[in-house]
């Protein structure tokens, strides 16, 4: 059986710590969806297509790495994509109760997925899109929180 995780996120924009996450779970599994969900509480920065092409631009060179677009529910999208598994970061204490939360719900919900919790390097725990969207907003200096790939375009 194909080892299918899907990312889960709005990654308003992508950050070095949401990238650090996917290439240390590179080695688990088969394929890894980005996933960028639809949030009806959020308000995104960027568009959906600066997104896509941002991860894409990221993950160029990584095959078992997509993006792709989604509303609704998480594990609905898992169910139709055949994921098996729900890969998410942890930066916090508050980020694990947060997401031991969702991984119980989203158990009951869909008992074949099974949730992975990465912990970020802790010299990538700060970094967070909310903030690194408030520096941009305040034109501060973020490259040292994005890709290059990304980080290039706010030179």
């Amino acid at each position: 059986m194909k080892k299918i995780a899907v990312f889960p996120g709005s990654f308003d924009p992508i950050t070095k710590g949401h990238v650090d996450i996917v290439l240390r779970a590179l080695p688990l599994f088969d394929q890894i969806i980005i996933a960028i969900g639809s949030n009806s509480q959020k308000h995104s920065l960027f568009s959906l297509e600066e997104r896509m092409r941002w991860i894409d631009e990221v993950f160029k060179n990584e095959p078992k790495v997509t993006a792709e677009s989604y509303e609704g529910l998480t594990v609905n999208f898992c169910e139709k994509k055949k994921a098996n598994y729900l890969l998410r970061g942890i930066r916090s204490a508050a980020d694990f109760e947060y997401e031991k939360t969702i991984a119980h719900l989203n158990h009951d919900m869909l008992p074949d997925v099974e949730t992975i919790l990465i912990l970020s390097r802790p010299e990538l725990s700060s970094i967070s899109s909310t903030i690194v969207r408030e520096i941009i907003r305040g034109k501060g200096k973020v490259a040292k929180f994005l890709p290059i790939e990304i980080a290039k375009d706010f030179l």
